[in-house]
């Protein structure tokens, strides 16, 4: 790993990541909630930290694998510390662990949070929560790819290591033009979003935070009792539409904007995703009407495909307490949660694409036990999916079910319950937001102890990254293999007799 040029692009980030921080500032005076010198000061920390390691050390011209893997992982990690600051200044969160937890709720896109109600919080500070949500929704380091050429060197190892999903398709040749595209789909949907839920009633403050967190499929609320608050069917239905939009492979969209809407039932992760969600839906509503939880027909769809949605797409929005629904729903709820979106959009969880890969490769397992000597073949479409590709697959389930039980086995040792404790994990590691019992969609993980906090964060990182672009960090092998970081003033100064400069190594 090339330490020095790594540690440059996370100072790079950081930088980025400051400008950012001067945006609620406008909401701050609107409001006069007394947080315009908080947010100054955050973004001068960001900057201060940022421009320091970026005039220590000095730029690679290469990025290998390994140098992506580490700028992504520690990016989020650090980004995740100078966002949980607005919260520690605004006093609403004294201790820093709850800051944290917070703050990387809201880049990872979980939308769990610690408080019982978000009120407290100052407007800006609340813009803030909302934005870290849009930021992290497609992703900070993507974003940065999209406009800033310094990163262009090593982008695609970049790309890879932090977009969702078992591959990466280039929607152009260069990997600037591909992160501009998604991100420029990305702003139309959040623009349209918010235009019609103000159509709709809401303030354009309101407006704008549920279109980043519903498009990011974060699901932080302006009010506590989240989307409730408004009792509007037409506000639902908007985010219900654009809860479905943001589970969708982006790629897709693309193609859809392009006048090539075939591009969507051609795909067959996007009709076993629909096919998945209205199933889901049908069953909600027929076993909460058996059980008489809802009387009202027009109601229990209502809520069924809201819930089924906001779960499914890993949003974590909020309607109803499905924690006091007949058991076959919350069974059904936990289940989605673990499904996920689509490889390609913005939802957490395992994505639909490998459970289809999975069941595909079990369905050829067991033909070859009744066929011997038959060749199968597994095909997406018309294409063979690589045999690399099943691999991955394959021990993605192995990390996952890895990282699931010593994470619940460490939650529940602290003396949480088991069902809160291993909803908590499941809601985190998928990115969802709300459990079951304590930390229910009508609770908050403001209860539990505090390492049983940094365990979740933990997981809120590694289900946002896909696993493997944190274990690759966790292994002996990859820091054996670090190099000390080339410092600038290391560089000679040019001479006559050439550039003058003192080559970097070159490293495999």
């Amino acid at each position: 790993m090339r330490t020095g040029g790594v540690l440059n692009i996370l100072g790079k980030l950081l930088i980025v990541l400051s400008f950012t921080l001067l945006t609620p500032i406008p909401f701050s005076l609107y409001f006069n909630d007394g947080m315009v010198a908080d947010f100054l000061r955050c973004a001068c920390c960001g900057a201060l930290m940022g421009g320091m390691m970026v005039v220590l050390f000095a730029p690679e011209k290469e990025l290998g694998y390994r140098d992506g893997f580490a700028v992504v992982v520690l990016s989020w990690v650090l980004f995740a510390f100078l966002g949980a600051l607005p919260y520690y200044f605004s006093g609403a969160m004294p201790s820093f662990i709850d800051c944290y937890f917070e703050s990387m709720s809201g880049f990872t896109t979980t939308g769990s949070t610690i408080l019982s109600q978000v009120e407290v919080l100052p407007q800006s500070v609340l813009f803030w929560r909302a934005m870290t949500h849009w930021m992290g929704g497609m992703g900070i380091i993507v974003l940065s790819l999209a406009v800033l050429p310094l990163l262009g060197i090593g982008g695609m190892q970049l790309f890879q290591a932090e977009m969702p999903g078992p591959t990466k398709d280039r929607l152009a040749p260069r990997i600037q033009d591909t992160a501009r595209i998604l991100w420029s789909a990305y702003l139309l949907f959040t623009l349209v979003e918010i235009l019609l839920l103000m159509l709709g009633g809401l303030s354009f403050f309101d407006a704008v935070c549920h279109s980043f967190a519903t498009l990011a499929t974060g699901g932080f609320s302006t009010h506590s009792t989240s989307i409730n608050h408004f009792q509007s069917v037409y506000v639902e239905t908007v985010l219900i539409v654009f809860m479905f939009l943001a589970g969708v492979n982006f790629s897709l969209h693309y193609h859809g904007l392009r006048g090539r809407f075939s591009a969507y039932w051609q795909n067959e992760e996007f009709r076993l995703y629909v096919i998945l969600s209205l199933s889901s839906v049908l069953i909600l509503v027929v076993a909460n009407w058996y059980y008489q939880t809802y009387t009202n027909m027009g109601e229990n769809l209502r809520t069924a495909f809201f819930q089924v949605y906001t779960i499914m797409t890993t949003t974590g929005f909020g309607t109803a307490d499905f924690n006091q629904w007949p058991a076959v729903c919350k069974v059904l709820l936990v289940a989605l949660m673990f499904v996920g979106g689509c490889a390609g959009s913005t939802g957490g969880g395992i994505k639909v694409v490998r459970f289809l890969l999975f069941f595909k490769y079990a369905r050829l397992q067991l033909r070859s036990l009744v066929h011997p000597r038959a060749v199968g073949t597994i095909k997406m479409g018309n294409v063979k999916v690589p045999q690399e590709v099943m691999i991955s697959i394959l021990g993605f389930f192995a990390l996952y079910i890895g990282f699931f039980l010593v994470a619940s086995l460490v939650v529940t040792g602290l003396g949480v319950d088991m069902v809160t404790g291993t909803t908590a994990v499941i809601a985190t590691l998928n990115n969802i937001g709300p459990g079951l019992n304590l930390v229910g969609p009508t609770q908050n993980f403001g209860t539990l102890p505090p390492l049983a906090k940094i365990v979740l964060t933990f997981c809120m990182l590694a289900g946002r990254l896909e696993l493997y672009t944190v274990a690759v960090l966790l292994t002996p092998d990859f820091w054996s293999m670090a190099r000390k970081p080339i410092w600038r003033w290391s560089l000679k100064t040019p001479t006559n007799k050439g550039d003058g400069l003192v080559k970097s190594p070159s490293y495999r």
